[in-house]
């Protein structure tokens, strides 16, 4: 496929800098997936009711709340709020789809968050066992052939874009800005949300890069863009049973192989 204005090859100083550029990005995933709060420490994901409970491994009780969710302990449970121990009653407020608020209990993170209107629990816990076996993602070696010429075509209006999600019964809400079309064994093209990350499944799904789904960053100047499946990587729910991540859209279900980025590392 060849658009409009789009060259049809890439450059050796073009492909050189997408090579250190992936160098880079390896060493920087591997740096922040082994971080002892990261997405390798999660050990619990806890969906809350509306009445009081005490949640399994967790001191204190915890109630689903409208805006957020009630903790009650003593001072002797050792939660931690704002650096303040809880005492009592306390409401910890959540926005939906947002990253949770953290709550201490000792070394571990209790991540409060809200999901398609419920509240649960993330434990992070620096101890987890898939923490401590982490010895890096698994991938695929950098290969020019996913270094591709693309166009990004902007939606003249901002699309919204609901997806599904690893949980059943979850949503995702995304803003489609535009679309990257690009050649694969034949025509291509993602749809692309703010900020220029897309999610996508391909042929190698399931296979030997995650059944879930991938993502991957786009250049959003309308136009011309390069387009680098080389840095194509997974999502939390890849390593971790206890995510809620989301899945594709079904126009990034690409039929072709993507044989480039992070494997499937289960």
């Amino acid at each position: 496929m060849t658009t409009t204005g789009t060259p049809t090859t890439i450059d050796e100083g073009t492909l050189a800098a997408a090579r250190t550029a992936w160098e880079d990005w390896r060493r920087e995933r591997t740096t922040t997936l082994s971080a002892p709060h990261g997405w390798l420490s999660l050990t619990g994901l806890h969906w809350l009711d509306a009445e009081p409970a005490a949640v399994e491994g967790l001191p204190g009780r915890w109630t689903s709340v409208d805006g957020g969710v009630d903790v009650t302990a003593t001072a002797a449970d050792g939660i931690v709020l704002d650096g303040s121990p809880v005492e009592g009653t306390v409401r910890v407020g959540t926005t939906e789809g947002a990253p949770g608020t953290l709550v201490e209990v000792g070394e571990r993170r209790v991540e409060v968050l809200q999901r398609s209107g419920n509240h649960a629990l993330r434990v992070r816990d620096p101890q987890s066992p898939t923490l401590a076996a982490f010895a890096g993602v698994p991938v695929f070696r950098f290969s020019p052939r996913y270094v591709l010429p693309a166009e990004f075509v902007p939606h003249e209006q901002v699309q919204d874009v609901v997806v599904g999600a690893v949980v059943e019964g979850l949503e995702h809400r995304y803003r489609g800005v535009g679309l990257v079309r690009f050649d694969l064994d034949g025509p291509q093209q993602l749809t692309v949300f703010q900020g220029g990350t897309t999610l996508f499944t391909d042929a190698t799904s399931g296979v030997t890069t995650t059944g879930t789904t991938r993502s991957v960053t786009v250049p959003t100047t309308p136009g011309p863009v390069v387009l680098d499946l080389n840095r194509a990587q997974n999502l939390p729910c890849a390593f971790t049973d206890f995510a809620t991540c989301p899945l594709p859209p079904v126009e990034n279900r690409l039929t072709v192989p993507v044989a480039a980025g992070e494997k499937d590392p289960r």
